[in-house]
Order: C-alpha cells, then sequence, then structure tokens
C-alpha cells in the first residue's frame, strides 16, 4: 500500500525535501534549552524580523555556536566539565545541546548576542523581487 502524503499531489512539484525536514522536526523532542520567538515591530515595513531567544544560563560566549547551514540555523552549546572542582553536591550539570530551527527561503541571521543568560538571535527576510519571466514555446510541425 502506497503512503499519501500532503506533498503527494502532482501539483506540488520538488517539495520532497520539506517533507523530509517535517518528518524530521516531528521526531526531534528535547525541549532543552528552552526558547521563545517573537515577531519584532520595527520602523521598517518592507522586511519580516523574527527574534528567537535561548535561555543559555551557564554557557559563556566562547561554549556556543551559531552556524546557517543550508535552510537551517543551527545552536549548539558545549560546556566542559572542570576536572579541578570537587563538588559536595552536584545539581548544575555541565550539559551540551544543539537546537535546530527550518529556515524558511529568503530568511538570513542579522545578529546574534548573548546577555543574562539569554541568546538573542535576530533573523530578518527582505522583500523578495517580483519576477515574472515569459517563457517561450517552441513549435514543432
Amino acid at each position: 500500500m502506497t503512503r499519501m502524503t500532503p506533498f503527494s499531489s502532482p501539483l506540488l512539484l520538488g517539495f520532497d525535501s520539506m517533507e523530509k525536514t517535517l518528518e524530521r522536526i516531528a521526531k526531534s523532542g528535547d525541549g532543552y534549552p528552552p526558547y521563545n520567538i517573537e515577531r519584532i515591530r520595527g520602523n521598517s515595513n518592507d522586511r519580516e524580523q523574527l527574534r528567537i531567544i535561548l535561555a543559555v544560563a551557564g554557557f559563556s560566549n566562547e561554549d556556543l555556536e551559531v552556524t546557517t547551514e543550508d535552510n537551517q540555523l543551527i545552536i549548539r552549546g558545549r560546556q566542559a566539565d572542570e576536572e579541578t572542582r570537587e563538588y559536595l553536591h552536584r545539581g548544575i550539570a555541565a550539559r551540551q545541546f544543539q537546537r535546530i530551527f527550518v529556515l524558511a527561503d529568503g530568511m538570513r541571521v542579522s545578529a546574534a548576542t548573548l546577555k543574562n543568560g539569554l541568546l538573542s538571535i535576530d533573523l530578518d527576510r527582505p522583500e523578495p523581487e517580483r519576477l515574472v519571466k515569459r517563457i517561450n514555446i517552441a513549435v514543432e510541425d
């Protein structure tokens, strides 16, 4: 029996990668670190602006890495255990994380700042040019 998906319509051509991305997102269930996504209301109406804010208390600038790969924003945090410390009680563990956000076409990272344990990543999407292209039809007899 063939599996029917929303992207199996013959009118949706070239959306195979989007279907795989949605399946991968559905499988990821780790909620660490917690985050907010907010729309930034600015003076310019010509572009959409968003801000992702992650709670990364305990991570320094050197422990964090923000990269973009294809249409993905990848945020990694790596903390190393300090072997010189002797803990009587350890309730705060050194933790690693990787958080991936899928970006729409045209979205770009404009800034990343770390302040008071919050990592803010600003995104924007300039208004795309409207392109109309005429396709010539070849006549074969």
